[in-house]
């Protein structure tokens, strides 16, 4: 197509500048806007190099560039696509669309570490007008695709550093939206304008809510069957105008530029390499990009524009699903555009009879013919005419009111209808007929005849939709599933990448459909089938490495040294398709994959001994690797020994617990790292406990933790050749101060010798009965309680505790403590809470009725007094016996060179009676008053 004559636009920059002259009281700012825009657009024409602007997803650029490809058959298709993807755009045949191509990166050279992992997408739908390009490109021969955008590397070259912000009252995204993950987003032709106060401008006076339907209404329709020469220069026009009005971030219109530099650059290459005739080329990219104002735009522009180096950083590259919700989220579409957008593509096709471009072999389409050759495009000695004024025209014409499709509304309110009552709604037909009248009303108060399927959505919600939304679905969604759906693509098999694949092998005994989407039943019956038992190996692996709904065992546990004899698992890998291909990224398989994962997470700078002992266990139970378990736990030795909290203690002592029981009936001998371990352990928190028991920061829990491992595992640490005076002193020079932490500290003397049983039961009557310290006793409880841990063997005295509690507190004191002590042992407590159970269950009586005569154990029994003579009062039984055994207290007395005489008995006095008669006016008094009464 030759390039237009000087002066086609001449008539519309003339009537613009008039125009302008008119609204704007003189030429200015606003002529210099309308005529730049006409500029850029002539520009653009003039180009021997054809441009094809399009937008993203658009049905009426789709169906445009079908019809462009047909007629002008070019050999070189230039994209505006990232040109690191191309390889693998001959995989999307084994797809089914929509999906995206991904490059990804987990481990970075050359960008800040927190970036990792860099993922880049761009979505594919069959609605698009790159899907067409490439599905032409790559089933005709002859044809070659030149994907010129800037590499997957660029993009974070050129991009600011993300910041950490989010808003916390944003919606969670559902699982479809979540598809595409955190990656960024590349897309053709991102037509929107960045000027808020523009598309304000535009939404209210084109009376529709957001940007999607604006461009449905206003360009999509009038777009549809427009002929080629219409259609680029309202797509330039387009381009142009938003460019011009956008008020310009600096770093984006940078980005924007040097893309464009970047993409004349590499076709200026692939021109001059292979010597390709500019008319027979054709540059697809988004109408933004067409109108560039740029000096290296053209085939003859400067070549001033250095491509920087890629990083060292290594991408990796494959096809992951997509979905519409998915595309809509990531790049700020309204919900059901897309959906809408592909409704629109088939009944484009259907009314205008265009055959479009589908891949040989295309997953998810009808079986088709082999396609036939096109036919060769005109030839003649005269070349095209040139393009004429269609701009003019176009701008001039008044709209087009499509007719009003009776048949095709009515359908859709009967459909949604019986939708919602599907959904539990109690529609009925008289709100088929409110549906169908409402759309109509509602288009008509917004200039158009026709109801678009936006009208026809909110005379839905309007009609429909009543106080609640009984079921899942509101009515806004049931119309984007009864307009399309959400179509969620898949890759097929032969596109999936290594690890993928060899997963979905070595999980075919199960006989299942894994690449369906959905939940899926395993039943394993290891015993009968010993085969079974390393699709169990698998699935526990991809349960560690996947989200959660992944794979969801219901019966069946993998514990340390344990074999599985029947399991039962709920899998979805077809729904977290994504992550399964993302982890083919990573390694060759899921074992080379969870390695480097246990290594990554041991070998963090902020490690804990507690995360790296769970590395240690996953290494056990998940690979049965003795070599990467004794590395790890290396690095846990390494890991505690520069601790300087005890945060991690009550963690540390349940994994060391758990793999010291393990080693212990699986190996030999212990390893020598474990040994390493208790050693280090127990100097470490030797050191620790006196400061840990008045650090306020430090909780009874983990003290009580410390404790546990000293004492747990002391006879193990004494063998290694530790001493146990380093405990005597570390526990000589605890001061607490705070309650629940004195009494571990009791318990801990207790355990240790220092403190008898009698003398910690004396102490507890002590509290009870001095009235300060009775509001605080239920916290030395509390830590008693948190006791169990260390000093298991304390359970019964802690049972004692607990019941005296109960017995003499008073209720102020003793019912506000009872939520503390529920919560105590339910948060912090659960495994000790049996301990106490199963003593309490041994001490008391086993039915009610043996309550009423049971005594406590740890009351002594008391033998009855022997009944004295009447008129003899008891003897004292002290002075008795020392009078009947004098000898005794004699030679005490001589060894002591004390000298005295034995007194002889005192006459027992009435002590309450001498009372009276020495202070009688009480008495008298007291008469008195009852006297008078």
């Amino acid at each position: 197509m030759s390039a237009p004559p000087e002066g086609t636009f001449t008539a519309l920059r003339t009537q613009l500048q008039d125009a302008a002259t008119a609204f704007a009281d003189g030429p200015g700012a606003l002529e210099g806007i309308l005529r730049g825009i006409v500029d850029d657009v002539e520009r653009a024409v003039r180009e021997p190099l054809e441009i094809f602007p399009v937008c993203h997803h658009s049905p009426a650029s789709a169906l445009a560039m079908a019809r462009r490809l047909r007629e002008k058959q070019p050999k070189v298709i230039y994209l505006e696509l990232c040109e690191d993807m191309a390889p693998l755009l001959t995989e999307l045949r084994n797809c089914r669309l929509p999906v995206a191509v991904q490059a990804f990166a987990t481990e970075v050279d050359g960008f800040p570490a927190d970036w990792s992992p860099l993922s880049v997408v761009a979505p594919v739908t069959e609605a698009s007008a790159e899907y067409q390009a490439i599905a032409y490109a790559l089933d005709t021969p002859g044809v070659e695709l030149v994907l010129v955008d800037r590499s997957s590397d660029h993009v974070f070259q050129w991009q600011t550093p993300p910041t950490e912000e989010t808003d916390a009252d944003a919606p969670a995204a559902d699982e479809e939206a979540a598809l595409h993950g955190d990656a960024v987003g590349v897309e053709i032709g991102d037509l929107r304008p960045r000027f808020a106060e523009l598309e304000e401008h535009l939404l209210r006076h084109g009376r529709v809510r957001h940007w999607s339907e604006w461009w449905h209404q206003y360009v999509e329709v009038p777009l549809g069957d427009s002929d080629h020469d219409t259609y680029r220069q309202v797509m330039l026009l387009i381009g142009s105008l938003f460019r011009r009005l956008a008020p310009g971030d600096p770093h984006r219109v940078r980005v924007d530029e040097d893309r464009e530099r970047h993409m004349w650059t590499r076709m200026r290459e692939h021109l001059t390499a292979t010597g390709t005739d500019p008319a027979d080329c054709l540059y697809v990219c988004g109408a933004f990009h067409a109108a560039s104002r740029v000096e290296e735009f053209g085939v003859h522009g400067s070549d001033t524009f250095t491509i920087t180096p890629r990083t060292a950083t290594k991408w990796r590259h494959g096809l992951i699903p997509s979905s519409h919700t998915a595309i809509e989220a990531q790049f700020g579409l309204a919900a059901g555009s897309v959906s809408i957008a592909a409704t629109e593509w088939a009944k484009n096709l259907r009314r205008t009879g265009v055959r479009p471009f589908r891949l040989a072999g295309q997953a998810g389409t009808k079986s088709t013919k082999p396609r036939k050759a096109l036919p060769a495009p005109a030839t003649g000695s005269a070349p095209e005419g040139p393009a004429a004024d269609r701009l003019t025209g176009f701008l001039q014409r008044p709209p087009v009111l499509d007719p009003l499709d009776e048949a095709e509304l009515l359908g859709w309110s009967v459909d949604i209808v019986r939708a919602a009552r599907r959904n539990g709604y109690l529609a009925s037909t008289a709100d088929a007929i409110a549906v169908f009248e409402t759309s109509i009303l509602l288009a008509g108060m917004r200039d158009r005849v026709k109801p678009t399927p936006y009208d026809f959505q909110d005379a839905a919600v309007t009609c429909i939709e009543k106080d609640a939304v009984p079921g899942r679905r509101d009515v806004r969604r049931l119309v984007e599933i009864m307009m399309g759906g959400d179509r969620v693509g898949q890759v097929g098999y032969d596109a999936l990448p290594p690890l993928a694949r060899d997963v979905h092998d070595r999980l075919a005994p199960l006989n299942l459909r894994l690449q369906q989407r959905g939940v899926q039943r395993a039943l394993l019956d290891i015993a009968s089938r010993p085969e079974l038992e390393r699709c169990s190996d698998v699935l526990w692996m991809l349960r560690r490495l996947l989200p959660q709904g992944a794979a969801r065992p219901i019966m069946g546990d993998r514990g340390l040294g344990e074999r599985p004899i029947q399991e039962s698992w709920d899998l979805a890998l077809g729904t977290h398709q994504r992550a399964l291909i993302e982890l083919g990224y990573e390694g060759v398989s899921i074992e080379q994959v969870l390695e480097q994962r246990l290594r990554r997470a041991a070998y963090a700078p902020q490690a804990t001994a507690a995360q790296v002992l769970e590395a240690v266990e996953d290494a056990i139970r998940y690979l049965r690797s003795r070599r990467l378990a004794d590395e790890l736990g290396t690095r846990a030795l390494e890991v505690l020994a520069g601790e300087r909290t005890v945060d991690g203690a009550p963690e540390v002592l349940r994994r060391i617990r758990r793999l010291l029981a393990y080693y212990r009936t699986a190996e030999p001998v212990l390893p020598a790292w474990i040994e390493s371990f208790v050693r280090t352990g127990y100097a470490h928190y030797c050191t620790l406990l006196p400061t840990a028991f008045t650090d306020e920061d430090a909780t009874v829990r983990q003290v009580a933790a410390m404790l546990g491992f000293l004492f747990g595992m002391e006879s193990l640490a004494l063998s290694l050749g530790c001493d146990r005076t380093q405990l005597e002193l570390a526990v000589a020079q605890c001061r607490p101060g705070e309650p629940s932490r004195t009494a571990l500290l009791w318990a801990a003397q207790t355990h240790l010798g220092t403190l008898s049983r009698a003398a910690l039961r004396t102490r507890c009557d002590d509290l009870l009965a001095n009235p300060l310290v009775v509001p605080a006793y239920p916290r030395y409880l509390s830590g008693f309680v948190h006791a169990l841990e260390p000093v298991p063997h304390l359970a019964d005295f802690v049972v004692e505790a607990v019941s005296n509690a109960f017995a003499r507190l008073p209720d102020p004191v003793l019912l506000p403590w009872l939520p503390t002590l529920i919560t105590t042992l339910r948060s912090g407590g659960a495994e000790l809470a049996p301990l106490l159970i199963r003593e309490a269950g041994r001490v008391f009586p086993a039915r009610l009725p043996d309550l009423d005569a049971w005594t406590p154990p740890w009351h002594p029994a008391r033998e009855p007094a022997a009944p004295h003579p009447e008129g003899t009062p008891a003897p004292a039984h002290g002075v008795a016996l020392l009078a009947a055994h004098p000898a005794t207290c004699d030679a005490l007395a001589d060894l002591l060179g004390c000298d005295g005489a034995w007194a002889g008995p005192e006459p027992a006095i009435p002590r309450g009676s001498a009372l009276l008669t020495r202070h009688p006016d009480t008495a008298t008094a007291l008469e008195a008053l009852l006297a008078a009464n």
